[in-house]
């Protein structure tokens, strides 16, 4: 990947107090970029990265979107990474617990990408990377809502790609696969105390713990969203972590039956043909 000259550039990282956002912050200060980091309170981050000014985000208060940009001014790179994480089964999932999903996953990004885009457009220079889960390609079950809003901000991306491009502006969407950052602490459950579905969540809730354990850094991650977001001509996509390039490559040429039961097993359930 041929990679852009090192001109100090300004951007926004959304969700930089911890995880991937954190680290993706750290990696723009160390390349020597003007870093500005969001949380929904920035007075309070437990651990501030050095170098990074940080600024009052709320993705499902998309008046601060507006706020955030207009008190940050000149933004050459967005990195749209802040969200949450869901997990349960969808009968025991609330309508609003989905809607509010979408609103800091899926229309927060949204708000704050509409934000910035009038700038890049009159300056006819910008990158905007979505940061998006493995997830949104290889769904798997109780991480539907989660999935859904993934693949949401795929198709936002992809679609935009074009879209902006005349005016100089370079949309990315960006995969991770599973990611050693201890987000299961922090992920919302929903599933009921006597759900019919209890027994395969836990099941699906162990292996995901293990495979979080065992995943690939948030510092190999970001190098790899640094890398993409800096690059001379970025590609529509990337992905990291899971083997990408081999799984990726399987989701092509397998039947579509066969990569479902392959993402079910590696969550420790088996395969059943409805």
């Amino acid at each position: 990947m041929q990679v852009r000259a090192a001109s100090s550039q300004i951007v926004l990282v959304t969700g930089a107090s911890s995880g991937i956002g954190a680290a993706v912050a750290r990696e723009f200060v160390a390349r020597g970029h003007t870093v500005y980091g969001t949380s929904r309170n920035p007075d309070t981050v437990a651990d501030p990265v050095p170098g990074v000014t940080y600024v009052r985000l709320d993705n499902a208060d998309y008046a601060t979107a507006d706020a955030a940009v207009e008190q940050i001014g000149r933004i050459d790179i967005l990195i749209n990474n802040a969200g949450e994480s869901q997990a349960g089964a969808i009968e025991d999932t609330p309508m609003d617990a989905v809607e509010g999903l979408f609103a800091k996953n899926v229309f927060g990004p949204i708000a704050l990408t509409k934000a910035v885009l009038p700038g890049m457009r009159e300056r006819r220079h910008g990158t905007v990377v979505m940061v998006g889960s493995m997830l949104a390609s290889f769904p798997v079950a109780f991480r539907s809502t989660y999935s859904a809003a993934k693949a949401a901000l795929k198709a936002f991306a992809l679609a935009t790609r074009r879209e902006v491009a005349p005016y100089g502006i370079r949309m990315i969407s960006f995969e991770p696969g599973t990611i050693a950052t201890g987000i299961g602490g922090r992920r919302s459950v929903h599933i009921g105390e006597h759900s019919p579905y209890a027994d395969e969540y836990a099941v699906v809730a162990a292996a995901t713990a293990r495979n979080e354990q065992s995943g690939i850094t948030a510092e190999a991650t970001a190098r790899a969203i640094v890398e993409a977001a800096l690059a001379d001509h970025p590609k529509p996509f990337y992905a990291k972590g899971n083997s990408a390039p081999l799984v990726f490559l399987a989701s092509r040429l397998l039947p579509r039956e066969l990569i479902l039961s392959m993402t079910a097993r590696k969550h420790g359930l088996s395969w059943i043909r409805p």
